[in-house]
């Protein structure tokens, strides 16, 4: 549904910097459960009571830690450490591309952009929206060794092997072939069917659903 105002995620940014300070081991997971609260169920993250409720979704994760660090002096030194550095993108790839954004006079990094940076602090980025394929270069690049593991023919073992769970548009990319585009029906349909069969759980989302092994 249409929100009725625009929300900062400011507050949400702190949780996140929260999470990753107290309890390192779920921000991926924290950041996704927040991802789906704004944009599927309508979450205002200014708000502290649907922050915690988003992250009340992550198994595992103590949600009444994180609230309590979002005012904590330490805990907004890092945050303000994190938004400095995201509006560093002036003269990067990301700004070259057009796909940086600016506040005020200072160009930073969009939402979606994403740097990378191996063990010898190596950097690639990738700014704004890319193609799969933009992140697989990227990978590729920094990390030759790593073995490429190809889409399997059961999708059930495609969703056990990411506990998180996997949207249908997600299935329908990484089962798409090279430069292919990704059959967002195709992937469907292999899922109701792993659903009939009672091998996968579908949890209600946005218009469509989140995945997992059953």
């Amino acid at each position: 549904a249409p929100r009725d105002r625009h929300a900062t995620s400011g507050r949400a940014c702190r949780a996140i910097v929260a999470v990753r300070r107290t309890q390192p081991a779920f921000d991926f997971a924290a950041l996704r459960a927040l991802q789906f609260a704004v944009f599927c169920q309508g979450a205002q993250l200014d708000r502290d009571e649907h922050i915690g409720d988003a992250l009340a979704h992550v198994p595992g994760l103590d949600v009444e830690t994180v609230m309590a660090q979002l005012d904590d002096p330490e805990n907004e030194a890092a945050y303000q450490h994190d938004k400095a550095e995201a509006r560093t993108a002036a003269g990067s790839p990301t700004d070259a591309q057009g796909k940086a954004g600016k506040d005020g006079d200072v160009i930073r990094y969009s939402a979606p952009s994403i740097k990378l940076a191996d063990a010898d602090g190596r950097t690639l980025e990738a700014g704004g929206f890319q193609s799969l394929a933009a992140y697989d270069v990227l990978v590729a690049n920094l990390d030759p060794t790593l073995r490429r593991t190809e889409a399997p023919d059961d999708v059930r073992e495609l969703l056990a092997a990411f506990d998180h769970g996997l949207t249908t548009q997600e299935v329908a990319t990484i089962l798409a072939p090279p430069l292919g585009e990704p059959d967002v029906d195709d992937a469907r349909d292999r899922l109701l069917a792993l659903a009939g069969e009672g091998r996968a759980a579908r949890e209600p989302l946005g218009g469509d659903g989140l995945w997992r092994a059953a």
